[in-house]
């Protein structure tokens, strides 16, 4: 049960009703993440940064690598919400959650989300090292910066109980028996 309930278009702020609109325009729905974030337009806003970022971290990573990143962070922080989003992604693109080919690069692109949820204090000279061969400073940034609101995301999912969004359901873990 959510802490704190969804807000409806009808509901929400004029701020929040624009993103709302553009959310939907975009990406064809508002989760049930968002429309809680709706009750505070600047968290709405802010949380919402992500596209952005997912975008510049794309760029260079590219799709899949960025995906399996979100979802390295997502499940490292066990949230439901958001690991089953990236599994729904993941798996809608061909792959498989629970087993997809990685090479050291990949590998060590999963490290470092895994590590940011863990202790980000405890990031290695060799894993920075590591993604300094293949990133630029800029991008590490970027990269960096994109795992903060993911997990910041995780952490707004489970604080408030935001309950998993039905179209995401068919894509749940199962537990294993």
């Amino acid at each position: 049960m959510p802490l704190i309930h969804p807000l409806t278009y009808e509901e929400a702020s004029l701020p929040a009703r624009a993103e709302y609109e553009k959310q939907i325009a975009e990406h064809g729905r508002m989760t049930n993440m968002k429309m809680t974030l709706g009750h505070s337009w600047p968290a709405l806003r802010a949380l919402m940064e992500w596209y952005p970022l997912r975008d510049e971290v794309t760029a260079f990573l590219g799709e899949r690598l960025t995906t399996i990143f979100a979802h390295a962070i997502s499940t490292q922080a066990d949230c439901l919400v958001c690991s089953t989003y990236f599994r729904r992604a993941m798996t809608d693109a061909g792959e498989d959650p629970e087993n997809f080919g990685l090479d050291a690069w990949d590998e060590t692109i999963v490290e470092y989300g895994r590590q940011l949820v863990r202790d980000p204090h405890q990031v290695s000279d060799d894993l920075h090292a590591r993604l300094a061969t293949h990133l630029r400073p800029e991008q590490i940034v970027a990269l960096t910066a994109f795992a903060c609101i993911m997990i910041a995301t995780n952490i707004f999912n489970d604080a408030l109980r935001v309950e998993l969004d039905e179209y995401l359901e068919p894509y749940r873990k199962q537990p294993s028996v």
